[in-house]
């Protein structure tokens, strides 16, 4: 007997769309996505249950969002015990859950839809716990904000304007430096301590930093036990010759009939 009235199954991520065509929009808004999501992606898979880090890309929530063709995602966000593979987009019916930390990072075209609309999105439907958004021309323009309840509360800086998450156990810090080439003030992550999460280029620049100072310093020890061997030598050569000397005037006194080993 067959079902009058068979069950859709909803969709996943093979069956909705992922793609815009749309860039970001510019290329300090590219590297700043890039930079949050390399020096988050290593710390998560340290961690027990792992994680899982997307950028510019779609998550979808509720089959009103899919209707109303609302694909947009977040400029950058993270996921706690969750696997870390591949996905087209975030499909919260199929995964589980939705992100647990959204980042936004503002521009001229989106910064009332990201301090509004989409901050409005992630507080009562995706019910994420942190949100922050970041100016990546203007960094003083920098937000944080955390779920109680059915609302966000906004974060404190600390006395460094740093934001401290509950939720990863890192801390967001804006720090002036270069990343591919671009000098600029960029949103970062630290440990407890504030010590920068390290890019792959920083990480291979100090193991190499580490490897000429370990050259270095085998180099000194090599010259110190080079040195120290010459010291001996001269040391030995000395005595050497201080024992010719006592040999050749004992040999003396020999002559002249003295008994150089006589007492008195």
């Amino acid at each position: 007997m067959s079902d009058a009235y068979p069950i859709t199954p909803p969709p996943t991520q093979d069956d909705l769309p992922y793609d815009d065509d749309e860039v970001m929009e510019t290329t300090r808004h590219r590297l700043q996505m890039e930079l949050l999501i390399e020096t988050l992606e290593p710390h998560l898979q340290q961690r027990p249950g792992g994680g899982y880090v997307g950028g510019n890309m779609f998550v979808y929530f509720s089959p009103t969002q899919v209707r109303h063709q609302d694909y947009k995602g977040p400029d950058f966000f993270a996921v706690l015990d969750v696997p870390a593979r591949e996905r087209k987009s975030w499909v919260v019916w199929e995964e589980g859950k939705g992100p647990d930390v959204v980042i936004e990072l503002l521009s001229p075209s989106t910064t009332e839809t990201d301090k509004t609309h989409k901050k409005r999105v992630y507080e009562t439907q995706l019910r994420v716990a942190e949100y922050y958004w970041f100016d990546p021309f203007d960094p003083e323009d920098c937000a944080g904000f955390l779920l109680q309840g059915n609302h966000y509360t906004p974060l404190q800086a600390d006395a460094e304007g740093n934001f401290h998450s509950r939720v990863l156990g890192l801390r967001l810090t804006r720090w002036s430096g270069r990343y591919h080439d671009t000098e600029a003030v960029w949103l970062r992550w630290a440990d407890a301590d504030g010590n920068i999460l390290p890019t792959g280029r920083e990480q291979a620049d100090a193991a190499e930093e580490q490897a000429r100072a370990a050259e270095e310093q085998a180099r000194i020890a090599g010259q110190q036990a080079r040195d120290a061997e010459q010291r001996a030598i001269a040391a030995q050569e000395q005595i050497a010759e201080e024992r010719r000397r006592v040999e050749q005037l004992a040999a003396k006194l020999r002559a002249l009939g003295l008994d150089p080993e006589a007492d008195g």
